[in-house]
């Protein structure tokens, strides 16, 4: 794990959110996506609509979080879903809590 990508990733506010919305996404997006029993996350296009920002700059803090190994994706067709990567957000809280 690269702490400093992780921190550079969480040093953006929109990027903070992201990750607070993807905890969530029931109570910010509503729907998931699922394929079979497969949890896919949230489509791009929700996050940008809900984030208010021009499609690019959604996709360029998506390439950071996911950089950063703190989002995993899944593309189905022409569609990319984000979802947290819960074990490297949980390393990185031990990290903090021994380290820092």
């Amino acid at each position: 794990m690269n702490h400093l990508l992780i921190f550079k990733a969480l040093s953006n506010e929109t990027r903070c959110n992201i990750l607070l919305w993807l905890k969530h996404p029931e109570k910010y997006f509503g729907q998931q996506y699922h394929v079979g029993n497969m949890k896919l996350g949230v489509c791009v296009k929700d996050i940008q609509e809900k984030a208010g920002l021009a499609q690019s700059v959604i996709s360029s803090y998506l390439h950071t979080l996911q950089k950063a190994k703190l989002l995993q994706s899944t593309r189905v067709e022409k569609w990319t879903y984000y979802r947290r990567n819960e074990e490297t957000i949980q390393q990185f809280a031990e990290y903090i809590q021994k380290e820092l």
